[in-house]
């Protein structure tokens, strides 16, 4: 499957009127085809399993350099595997290279799907992801949480996992006092989750440090929390 292969597919699906409603939804001004999420991911499934890594990276990077909406959601969910073998460096390096080219939270967050699964394989990433908490790039800020999510999923976290969790709470009070939306919103997502697998953690969090964030995002944040 080449990149030229792979558009000609998406286009193949392409639907004018529901294009034109997802670009006014999404505040899209590159191309928009009109595929369903659905779609896009089932194409992108198909063309994973049929190519090993090196052919993975160069269908992502094809997509994505297309600039169409679909071709990038598609190329970010090209690397949810669980687990690449021998290792993922070359995915995980593509990865990184679209991180600053994000400019849509559904583009974003299609990339983050890998992203996710790419740091669980390797949490010294986490290293890497610590330095965008400073960037000057709202996507890039907002990638450090939404990359990181899989840290709020276990009940009984081993001690990785719950030297992460205490690590990217205080990358959350950091970005505590970032007045942008998206950010706000993804440390509310962060602790959310978190809470409902560790809610003392996420209480203890909001006592410290809830009041510097936006009302709505500390209302988000305790949704789960007992009253």
């Amino acid at each position: 499957m080449t990149p030229a292969d792979a558009l000609a597919t998406l286009r193949s699906h392409a639907d004018v009127a529901r294009a034109a409603e997802m670009a006014t939804y999404h505040k899209q001004s590159r191309e928009v085809l009109g595929l369903s999420n659905a779609l896009t991911g089932e194409l992108a499934e198909a063309w994973r399993k049929s190519l090993d890594q090196p052919g993975l990276v160069t269908l992502a990077e094809g997509l994505w350099a297309s600039d169409i909406f679909e071709a990038r959601i598609a190329a970010g969910k090209l690397f949810i595997q669980a687990r690449m073998r021998p290792d993922d460096a070359l995915a995980w390096d593509c990865i990184l290279g679209f991180v600053p080219g994000f400019d849509s939270w559904a583009i974003a967050d299609a990339v983050a799907q890998g992203g996710q699964k790419r740091v669980v394989q390797d949490p010294a990433r986490l290293d890497r992801i610590q330095t965008w908490v400073g960037s000057d790039h709202v996507w890039t800020r907002r990638a450090a949480l939404v990359f990181t999510l899989p840290f709020t999923k276990s009940r009984h976290p081993n001690p990785t996992e719950a030297a992460a969790r205490a690590r990217i709470l205080g990358w959350c009070e950091t970005l505590a006092s970032d007045p942008d939306w998206f950010i706000q919103k993804a440390i509310a997502w962060w602790l959310r989750d978190l809470s409902k697998r560790d809610p003392a953690m996420v209480t203890t969090w909001l006592a410290s440090h809830g009041q510097t964030l936006k009302p709505f995002a500390r209302r988000e944040a305790a949704r789960y929390l007992p009253d």
